[in-house]
């Protein structure tokens, strides 16, 4: 759901008529693949300091972020002019950066308001109906806000458990990523879809087999490898409660359910509602129903931070950390990603042009195998909605057809697009941030290459397989 922000300014305004003025100052067909490397050294950052220099990443992650989105801004301000480099910075900025930030702020506060309350114990069984509800839930109030809902709850849990990382790293694949797949507002690549004509449920009759096929899979594998780290357990077995509640099993800060209701609410009417009135700022298109969208949920939050007892807030464990740790990381992720996508919108002209052929068969149909893969890989590491964008236009960028002849076509990029964004921790925003709220409980979370070995291990198998039983004619 990183898009209703992306999506709705930066993707209407790429699927406009004129072309931005923005958009024209830099060409992907023109760029060497050299020019990518910022965009590795954030990721490299991301994966190695936390581990090699850990004071040094905990004091200055902003910094290092800021430094490799310089390392573009600069040295393509010195080759195209300083002009071009300010279009493509205020465009990222007002058409993408913003946009996510006041997005997954107001989700993370207003989800930060729901106290579950009660003597929870993290049995096998208490945290497998958890992640289900939590997948459930994923699709109707959007990836975001399903995670920051229950990662609270689940942690407490599972506060005195020996082994309790295996529950987060379920935890991402399944609700942070994978249960997000049924409908616009589960996840960015979905809702850009929804805005670029595909109908509000043709995903739910569509990618409901895979989803469920999935989540069937690594609900049972979960089970059976929570109960084996819970049989030995001892001490914790033994507790009937492990966050001690005098309180019975409820939910306190109930406002804040209206108040996601209002942030889907907020969501939808900027895809549905086009009154044509557009400003321009610095060559980037800014529509009025986006702006009226950010605006409310500026507004949510503020009512949430209003409304919300202190007090609830303090027994949730609610801190800014995850959220400041996440815009400061992405700012530098949505700044040295800009010619990455560019290369990747040059199609068979651009650097990446390998990447765009391995999707096309030689008799010119639509492979969907490599569909489910190509878009599944770059939205590991790449953001998932202009990835998803690049191959619905190489396979034609026409709604209509995408739901009829090519139905299957569309699904392979959609099913790839949502569900490996659960490959890596930056693959979506709610991954970072659950991380970050876990590591905040104390839970030692794997590092960015200790994830990736558990998503290698567990999912790459698990996608393997959806390419057999559903994409391999």
């Amino acid at each position: 759901m990183i898009l209703s922000v992306l999506t709705a300014a930066g993707v209407a305004a790429a699927t406009a008529g004129p072309a931005l003025a923005a958009e024209e100052a830099i060409r992907g067909a023109d760029l060497s693949v050299l020019w990518a490397l910022p965009f590795a050294g954030v990721l490299l950052s991301i994966a190695i300091l936390p581990l090699a220099l850990p004071q040094v990443w905990h004091h200055h992650y902003g910094k290092i972020a800021l430094g490799w989105a310089l390392a573009f801004v600069l040295p393509y301000a010195a080759l195209a002019g300083p002009s071009a480099s300010a279009h493509l910075v205020v465009h990222a900025a007002l058409a993408e950066y913003i946009p996510f930030v006041i997005l997954i702020g107001t989700l993370f506060t207003v989800a930060g308001g729901i106290l579950v309350t009660g003597n929870l114990h993290g049995s096998p069984g208490t945290n497998t109906i958890i992640l289900t509800i939590g997948t459930l839930l994923a699709s109707l109030i959007g990836t975001t806000g399903a995670s920051m809902v229950l990662i609270r709850p689940l942690l407490r849990a599972n506060d005195e458990r020996r082994h309790n990382a295996h529950v987060v790293v379920f935890f991402i694949f399944l609700v942070s990523n994978i249960g997000g797949s049924l409908t616009p507002l589960g996840d960015p690549p979905l809702f850009l879809g929804y805005l670029k004509g595909v109908d509000f449920f043709w995903t739910t009759g569509h990618l409901a087999h895979e989803t469920v096929f999935c989540a069937l899979i690594l609900l049972a594998l979960f089970f059976v490898l929570d109960s084996w780290f819970y049989r030995y357990d001892h001490k914790f077995r033994a507790l009937a409660d492990p966050t001690p509640d005098t309180k019975r099993l409820g939910i306190v800060g109930g406002i804040n359910f209206a108040l996601l209701a209002a942030v889907v609410g907020a969501v939808l009417v900027s895809g549905s509602w086009r009154p044509g009135i557009v400003f321009t700022v610095y060559g980037t298109v800014v529509e009025l129903q986006n702006l009226v969208r950010d605006g409310l949920l500026v507004a949510i939050l503020i009512l949430s931070v209003l409304m919300t007892p202190k007090a609830t807030r303090e027994a949730n464990d609610f801190s800014w950390g995850p959220i400041l740790e996440v815009a400061k990381l992405f700012a530098g992720i949505f700044a040295t990603i800009i010619p990455v996508i560019a290369m990747l919108k040059a199609g068979r002209d651009g650097a990446f042009a390998p990447i765009v052929a391995l999707v096309t068969r030689p008799d010119g149909a639509p492979d969907n195998a490599m569909y489910f893969w190509a878009s599944g890989i770059l939205s590991s590491f790449l953001d998932n909605a202009p990835t998803y964008l690049v191959f619905f236009n190489l396979a034609g960028g026409d709604a209509q057809t995408l739901m009829g002849p090519l139905a299957m076509t569309l699904t392979a990029m959609s099913c790839g697009a949502v569900f490996m964004g659960a490959n890596s921790y930056i693959g979506n925003a709610p991954n970072f941030m659950v991380k970050a709220i876990a590591e905040e409980r104390g839970v030692k979370m794997p590092s960015f290459f200790g994830y990736m070995a558990w998503s290698c291990g567990i999912l790459v198998p698990l996608f393997a397989l959806v390419t057999w039983v559903f994409f391999r004619v």
